[in-house]
């Protein structure tokens, strides 16, 4: 039935593989019911995702077309963890230089693929999230403190998580109760212990501040690394960077935090306003 189909698209010069996944049973949620799944990987990034549906009266298949930065997309920020199965169940009907075989390897080899952004990632997200908490709490606003404390415990689970070389779990806090009993305790004493919430809170920030200090040189080498292909950059060119705009409105708040622990630091270049200055930013290298 889909032979044309995926024919028709091995012939187009932007098809880099074609994949088939077939269902194991008939409620498989791998291939989301569906008794077939045709995945096509597309150089053409114009349109990130295209999808068809057909039938031939009695079965159905759904054809997925991908775009290759879609999918680097989905594989660094691990927020379609089926793509993962569809590349490692998938049998290859075409594969422009191995793409999808070099793919497949690369994923036996590191099964967390992009661990170093992850983890740049959800550091990037703690520390927001717990500024922003540590503000509300020191303002006497628990009740929005909680809120922040609540998220800033998450991002720290998930970078854990990846740390650990683990893909985390929508369930993360089951995760957490094996991979790491202490960071688990500390979500449990924040949201089941009997103490007043303000000493919770307290607690929680203590705790946070200590995980930030002590992750975040590992949880930067994502970013300086790129940060080390250039002498310096402006603000614009990081969030041109693929890769960096994986962290998007959180980029700009993580630089500034690493200018204030002297990892990265500003640079000075005139404008044509001779009172005022770009501001670029590079990497402190070891003197």
């Amino acid at each position: 039935m889909l032979r044309p189909v995926y024919q028709e698209r091995a012939s187009l010069p932007e098809t880099l593989s074609v994949l088939l996944i077939g269902n194991q049973r008939e409620d498989d949620p791998i291939t989301d019911t569906f008794d077939e799944i045709l995945f096509i990987i597309t150089s053409n990034n114009e349109i990130p995702i295209q999808t068809k549906h057909y039938t031939d009266g009695k079965r159905k298949a759904a054809m997925h077309i991908i775009s290759e930065r879609q999918l680097t997309h989905w594989l660094l920020v691990g927020t379609n963890k089926k793509i993962i199965d569809w590349l490692i169940l998938g049998k290859v009907f075409f594969d422009r230089d191995e793409y999808a075989e070099r793919l497949k390897e690369r994923l036996s080899e590191e099964p967390l693929f992009g661990r170093g952004i992850k983890m740049g990632m959800e550091m990037a997200k703690m520390i927001r999230a717990y500024n922003e908490g540590k503000i509300h709490f020191e303002r006497k606003q628990h009740m929005d403190s909680y809120l922040y404390a609540i998220n800033t415990l998450h991002h720290l689970a998930r970078f854990v998580a990846v740390k650990r070389n683990v893909l985390p779990e929508n369930t993360v806090w089951a995760q957490m109760k094996k991979i790491d009993p202490a960071v688990f305790k500390l979500y449990e004493e924040l949201i089941g212990s009997e103490e007043e919430l303000g000493k919770r809170l307290d607690l929680v920030f203590l705790a946070s501040e200590f995980f930030i200090h002590n992750y975040t040189n590992e949880a930067a080498v994502h970013l300086l690394t790129i940060m080390s292909e250039k002498e310096s950059w402006t603000v614009q060119q990081l969030h041109e960077q693929d890769e960096l705009a994986l962290y998007s409105s959180d980029l700009e708040f993580f630089i500034e935090y690493l200018v204030d622990k002297h990892l990265i630091e500003i640079t000075q270049v005139p404008s044509k306003n001779e009172l005022l200055f770009h501001r670029e930013y590079r990497i402190i290298r070891a003197r």
